[in-house]
C-alpha cells in the first residue's frame, strides 16, 4: 500500500522531463584540463620552462595526442551527465562526472535570470543563463543553451516566479519592455576620458616602471609591476568602454532590464523591490556637462550599475522607476561649522536630507556621491561618537541595509543625530509595514 505522498512523488518523477545543454557545451568544458596545465605553468614558471626545454618533438606530439583526446572526453562526459528540469516548484540542475551535485532552485526565491553571450557563444548562436536566487551569493548557471530555448526558458522561469500556474506559464511569454535610457558610444567614451581613475592608472603605468628600472635594474621586478598597472589602466578605460558599450535600460513587468557589451553581450535584470541603495556619483570633470553615474546595491545580487553616464535629469527619472515615490532632494543640510575641527575642509562635502520615502546622505567634494536608502530597506540604525567628536558636539549616524552595506550621515549636530536615530527607527518600521510585496509582473 502506498501513501498519497509517495504516489505524488512517483507521478512527478514520471512527468519530469530532463533536458541537456546545447551540444556546443563540451567544447567549453574541454578547456578545464588545459586550464589546469596552464595554471601550473603560471604558478611555477621556472620549472615549467625547464620541463619544456627537456621535451623532444616526439614527446611533445605524444603528449598532445594524449591531452587533446582526454580533454575532449572530459568535456563530452561532463556534458552528458548534466541535466536540468523544471518542476511545479523548482528548477533542478544535476551536474558532476565523479561527484554528483543536484541544485534545487525554488522558483519563488528566484529574483533574476540574466542572459550573457560571450563573443564565441554569439558566433555559435548559444547563450548562458545565470540564476540569481535570494539568499545565495553564488549564481547557478545553465551554459550553454540555444538562443531560442534560452529565451523561452527564461520567460517561463520568470512567469513561474511571478506566481503563474505551471500550465499557463508557457503562454505568458516574454514580458514587453519599454526603453528608458540608451547611452551613446560617444558620450561613454568622453565620460571615460573625463574620469580621474583613467588618468591616474595610466600615469602610474607610465611613471612607476621607469622609476623601478633605475632603482633596481631588474627586468622581472619591472614586469611584475608594469603588467598589473597596464592591466588596471586598460580595465579602467578600454575595458569599461567594451563592457558598458551600447548600454540600454528598459522597463518591463519583471523589473528593469539592462543590455550592454561590445564583444560579450549581457542581459541583466534589476529585481523589483530588491534595491537597497541607489547612489548618484558625480565626478569633478563631469559637472560642467551635467552628467552623473547611477549605482545600485541589490540584496543577493551582483548588479551594481544602473546607468554608467547620463544627464542628471534623465538619471533621476530612472531612479523614480527603481524607487517608486522617491524623489532626489534638491538641497541638503550641511554639518555645523564646528565640524571643521574634526575633518578640515572636507566637511563641506557632507550633507543630509530625510524625505517621506528615503534617507539621503552625501559625501565627497571632488567626487560627490549621493546615497538614497528607502526607509523600508533600513535594517538597523546606529550612532557613533568618538572623544574628539564629543568635544565638538557632533556625531555620525549609520544606516545599515539588507545588502550588507552602510550609508553614513557624518558630523551631524549631536542633538540632531540623537533625534535622527529615534525618528529613523520609526520611519523604518512604518516603511516595512506599508511596503508592497516584492512580486513580479503585477
Amino acid at each position: 500500500m502506498t501513501t498519497p505522498g509517495a504516489e505524488n512523488a512517483v507521478s512527478e518523477a514520471k512527468l519530469l522531463v530532463e533536458r541537456r545543454l546545447h551540444p556546443v557545451t563540451p567544447f567549453r568544458r574541454a578547456w578545464a584540463p588545459v586550464a589546469v596545465v596552464a595554471g601550473w605553468a603560471v604558478h611555477d614558471p621556472n620549472q615549467a620552462q625547464e620541463q619544456l626545454t627537456r621535451l623532444t618533438t616526439t614527446a611533445l606530439l605524444v603528449g598532445l595526442a594524449v591531452i587533446v583526446p582526454a580533454a575532449a572526453l572530459y568535456g563530452f562526459l561532463s556534458w552528458w551527465f548534466t541535466h536540468f528540469a523544471v518542476t511545479e516548484t523548482e528548477l533542478r540542475i544535476r551536474t558532476g562526472l565523479v561527484f554528483r551535485r543536484t541544485a534545487h532552485i525554488r522558483l519563488d526565491r528566484l529574483q533574476a535570470v540574466d542572459v550573457t553571450q560571450p563573443l564565441l557563444a554569439r558566433v555559435a548562436g548559444v547563450t548562458k543563463l545565470k540564476l540569481d536566487v535570494i539568499g545565495t551569493d553564488k549564481k547557478d548557471e545553465l551554459a550553454f543553451l540555444g538562443e531560442d530555448e534560452a529565451r523561452v526558458l527564461r520567460a517561463e522561469l520568470l512567469a513561474r516566479a511571478a506566481g503563474f500556474a505551471p500550465e499557463t506559464a508557457h503562454e505568458v511569454g516574454e514580458a514587453p519592455v519599454r526603453q528608458l535610457v540608451h547611452v551613446p558610444a560617444g558620450v561613454l567614451a568622453v565620460s571615460l576620458v573625463l574620469t580621474g581613475a583613467t588618468w591616474g592608472s595610466l600615469a602610474a603605468a607610465l611613471v612607476v616602471p621607469p622609476v623601478l628600472w633605475f632603482a633596481t635594474h631588474s627586468v622581472w621586478t619591472v614586469l611584475a609591476t608594469a603588467l598589473p598597472l597596464l592591466g588596471a589602466a586598460g580595465a579602467s578605460s578600454v575595458g569599461r568602454f567594451v563592457g558598458e558599450y551600447d548600454w540600454t535600460v528598459g522597463e518591463s513587468p519583471d523589473g528593469l532590464r539592462i543590455d550592454r557589451g561590445l564583444l560579450d553581450r549581457t542581459h541583466e535584470t534589476v529585481p523589483p523591490g530588491r534595491v537597497q541603495t541607489v547612489r548618484i556619483v558625480e565626478p569633478l570633470l563631469w559637472r560642467r556637462r551635467g552628467w552623473v553615474r547611477v549605482e545600485l546595491d541589490v540584496a543577493g545580487s551582483s548588479n551594481s550599475v544602473l546607468v554608467p553616464v547620463a544627464p542628471r535629469a534623465v538619471a533621476e527619472s530612472v531612479i523614480t522607476r527603481v524607487l517608486p515615490g522617491a524623489t532626489v532632494p534638491a538641497a541638503l543640510s550641511r554639518p555645523p561649522r564646528r565640524a571643521g575641527w574634526c575633518v578640515p575642509f572636507w566637511w563641506r562635502g557632507y550633507g543630509l536630507a530625510v524625505t517621506d520615502t528615503v534617507f539621503v546622505a552625501r559625501h565627497g567634494l571632488l567626487r560627490r556621491s549621493l546615497s538614497l536608502v528607502p526607509h523600508a530597506k533600513v535594517q538597523s540604525v546606529r550612532l557613533t561618537q568618538g572623544p574628539w567628536k564629543r568635544l565638538r558636539r557632533v556625531a555620525d549616524v549609520h544606516v545599515d541595509t539588507g545588502a550588507n552595506k552602510t550609508v553614513t550621515a557624518r558630523l551631524r549636530d549631536a542633538s540632531e543625530a540623537a533625534e535622527l536615530l529615534q525618528s529613523q527607527s520609526d520611519r523604518s518600521r512604518t516603511g516595512r509595514r506599508e511596503a508592497l510585496p516584492d512580486r513580479w509582473m503585477v
